[in-house]
Parts: C-alpha cells; structure tokens; sequence
C-alpha cells in the first residue's frame, strides 16, 4: 500500500492526479492537502515539544530527558559530596536543566522558520519516509540554528557557577588524555547537545502519536494525510 501510495502521490506533486487515480484507484490527494498536511504535523510536533520542555521544570520532572552531570563529574559526584560539595553539584544539575528549559523555550521561531522553508521534495520525503521523518527533517533543517541560539542562553546560565568552571578546566585536559568524550569536555557544549537531545526526543513522541491515531488530533487534514499511509 505504501509503494502504490508513495507512486500516487509523485504523480500528484507532477500535476498527473488523473493518472494516478487511473492507475491505482486511490483516494484522491492533492498536492496541497498532502503539503498542507505535513506542515500541520510538523507544527503539532514542534508545539508540542516546546510547550513540554520550555516551561518550569520541564526537564528536571521529566526523567526522560533530565540531564545529569556530564560523565567525569558522575564518576567524581561521590567523592564531591565526601568533600562537602554535594549542593554545589545539585545546583550544577538544577542549572543545567533550567538553561535547557530557558533554550527550548526559544526554539519555536526556528522551528516555524524551518516548516515554512519546506518544499515540495521535503513533504514527499516526509510523507513516503519512516516513522521518524518528521523528527528528522527538524534535525537536518534547524539543528545547527538551534545550536547558535541555544549556547548563548546555557553559558548565561552555567557561567555563574564556580562548580562549572572548574568542570571546563578539568574535563578539558582529561579529553586531551582520552579520560572522556571530547564532546562532554565543555559544559555548555554538553548542555546544549543534551537539550536539543531532548527537544527532538519530544517532537518525535509526538510524530508517533500523529501517525498512530491521526484522528485523535483532532484534524481532518492529519487523517486525510497520514490515514492514507
């Protein structure tokens, strides 16, 4: 069904509808609704995303996408609160979170730039790909803009605790001696990755949710859309 559908809608996006529905008897799908469609499924993701992090806690209460201290400082963390250091390294976590939830709140302009920079091969390829197309398009479209807007906002938030500096001194020499990622070898960096991690880890909950049950979102044009899958 997939290939007949994916085949009738190349057709469709050519301007051949009536070829298409001569050859495989199909609904008819416009072009437009099919674009259309994908468009509001993206928005639902990205909303639903943002409204689920970038709010008070939204990582910290969520155990799916917390974020912990970075690989080095867990190793350490026992010996850190033997040292009398175990609210330094709580408020390094609460930190790391609530930068996050302050960066995803921020996301939403780049993801609608994203949606409306869509084209015609985007929306087939979304359409006719896997279960995570959606999550992936946001990954290849926004990820290095959301990167850009996200660092800022995380170093405001790290850069007022000592704990973090220290960490960035001495993560920094442990990655040139291969003790750790070099990729957890700055903090901002990690926290940066870690709520985009989280951002696109919600919109594809999301995009599982759409294409499972179209019709509980409660749109004609997702069930005309993603039904026909």
């Amino acid at each position: 069904m997939r290939r007949r559908f994916a085949f009738a809608f190349m057709l469709l996006l050519t301007g051949a509808a009536g070829l298409a529905q001569a050859a495989g008897g199909l609904d008819a799908l416009s072009s437009g609704d099919a674009a259309a469609g994908i468009r509001e499924a993206l928005s639902k993701g990205a909303d639903y995303a943002v409204a689920s992090l970038g709010k008070s806690n939204g990582f910290l209460d969520n155990a799916r996408v917390k974020i912990p201290l970075p690989g080095y400082l867990q190793k350490a963390e026992k010996g850190l609160r033997m040292l009398g250091m175990g609210k330094q390294a709580d408020a390094l976590v609460d930190t790391m979170n609530h930068a996050a939830e302050n960066a995803v709140a921020e996301a939403r302009p780049i993801l609608a730039d994203s949606i409306k920079k869509m084209t015609v091969q985007d929306a087939k390829n979304i359409l006719t790909g896997g279960d995570d197309s959606v999550t992936q398009y946001f990954k290849h479209s926004s990820a290095e803009q959301l990167t850009q807007k996200f660092l800022p906002i995380v170093k405001a938030a790290t850069g007022k605790l000592q704990l973090a500096e220290r960490y960035n001194s001495v993560a920094g020499k442990a990655a040139s001696v291969g003790l750790i990622d070099a990729k957890d070898a700055d903090i901002d960096a990690y926290v940066t990755q870690k709520a985009m991690d989280g951002l696109f880890l919600m919109i594809a909950e999301e995009e599982k949710n759409l294409r499972a049950n179209p019709v509980a979102a409660g749109s004609a044009l997702l069930k005309k859309v993603f039904g026909a899958l």
